[in-house]
């Protein structure tokens, strides 16, 4: 009896096996790679026009390293506000697609914006400006349909998929710009245009293919100003936050990185580009095996692994090692850090909020890390400015260390989930 009552349970825990297999393999879901192809598209058309704006900026237009500090801690920092418009609103209506289609749409004709500005640096800043509009509006409301298209126990790898297609784009992006370059004669009208159609592809495939997710919120649960204040009664969304913008201050920023890398190694003005092809090349192999251990083995150490790296790769800027292993190490490192930190973080603050302002609690923690990295770049472009390049980035690797260690204490070991009641409380 015994033995066959064996025999009856093997195949049940076998069968069980099976869908437990199924369900790791399925989890991540159609919807999210629908996202991740959107995202994937708008990253081609974004990185054709920025992969050379830093070198275009300094060494086109004689910008200083503090003006372009300022103008590249805006184009990250200025439109978070919008991060928090976006999140409120798409938590408010429920209807996140509606919300970041508005920001992709807004993004894709900033691209035809540029057609028309020319050479005039504060005309570049205010289309560029549109542009970052456009996907501070988007980013709370597309990681938030993320969040709600995979279980929470499959979020990093969710967020994992959507990178590393994202990381696809940014990797395409600046070979198609040089292609198309190459087969135009330089004609920088035809980047502007393809990069538009790439974008506006991006937006068709959203309106097709992406469906609109809505959290399952008790009648209760009320969206309001008010409600979203107190989300920071919550303790756990308090020390994300804080970690959040503490981390943000300790980055520099992607161009800081890429100019010193071309002032040490003298990279011709021509090969810039590809320096954030090594980068987001690191981040596409990377970023969905980073994204699956972290749900293994918890998101917070690959967190702060990731910024580890961060400070390895400042170091690196003025150590011993010189030529291509200098640029291999410091591109693949960067990549990781992106692996690391991009999307685990958000992933980490999906169990944190609770369902009916979760959109507006990611755009609240992205928002705090964007005007924190506002303020890093125009303080370390000033650094630049009065003590040196290498002065400056040991400020930022000291930075970065203290922001590391803070950002342990606050979240290891700290409760990493929170309820309605505290928020409504």
């Amino acid at each position: 009896m015994y033995l066959s009552s064996i025999a009856r349970r093997r195949p049940d825990a076998e069968h069980a096996a099976d869908r437990s297999r199924q369900r790791g393999l399925t989890a991540v879901g159609g919807n999210v790679f629908a996202l991740g192809t959107v995202s994937l598209l708008t990253d081609i058309s974004a990185e054709m026009v920025t992969a050379i704006l830093p070198v275009y900026l300094v060494f086109g237009l004689s910008m200083s390293p503090l003006a372009y500090g300022t103008i590249d801690g805006i184009y990250t920092g200025a439109t978070a506000l919008l991060r928090l418009v976006g999140g409120y609103l798409a938590d408010r209506i429920r209807k996140p697609k509606a919300v970041a289609g508005i920001g992709y749409a807004m993004s894709a004709l900033a691209k035809l914006g540029l057609l028309a500005v020319g050479r005039s640096a504060g005309a570049i800043g205010l289309v560029i400006a549109a542009d970052r509009a456009g996907k501070g509006l988007r980013t709370a409301p597309r990681d938030a349909l993320i969040t709600l298209s995979a279980p929470p126990q499959a979020l990093g790898r969710a967020f994992g998929v959507h990178r590393t297609m994202d990381s696809v784009g940014a990797f395409l992006g600046p070979i198609v710009a040089l292609a198309v370059l190459a087969a135009t004669s330089q004609a920088i009208d035809a980047v502007l245009v393809t990069s538009f159609c790439i974008a506006a592809l991006g937006v068709l495939v959203l309106a097709l293919f992406v469906r609109d997710r809505h959290d399952e919120r008790p009648p209760s649960a009320v969206v309001s100003p008010r409600q979203a204040l107190k989300l920071l009664r919550a303790a756990p969304v308090r020390r994300l936050l804080v970690a959040a913008c503490l981390l943000g201050f300790s980055v520099i920023g992607d161009g800081f990185v890429y100019l010193l890398l071309q002032r040490r190694e003298e990279v011709s003005i021509g090969s810039f580009p590809l320096l954030a092809v090594g980068t987001s090349l690191a981040y596409l192999v990377l970023a969905f095996p980073i994204g699956a251990l972290a749900d293994r083995i918890g998101r917070v150490p690959i967190v702060l692994g990731g910024y580890t790296a961060l400070v390895v790769v400042y170091l690196l800027l003025f150590g011993p090692l010189h030529g291509w292993p200098l640029l291999a190490l410091v591109l693949f490192l960067y990549g990781y850090f992106y692996a690391a930190t991009d999307g685990v973080l958000i992933a980490l603050a999906g169990p944190v909020l609770p369902e009916h302002l979760r959109t507006t609690g990611i755009a609240l923690i992205q928002t705090g890390q964007a005007l924190t990295y506002l303020a890093s770049s125009v303080l370390f472009g000033l650094a630049w400015q009065l003590w040196g390049p290498i002065t400056a980035v040991r400020c930022a690797a000291a930075v970065t260390v203290l922001a590391v260690t803070a950002t342990a204490f606050l979240l290891i070991n700290r409760s990493t989930t929170t309820t309605d009641t505290e928020v409504t409380a």
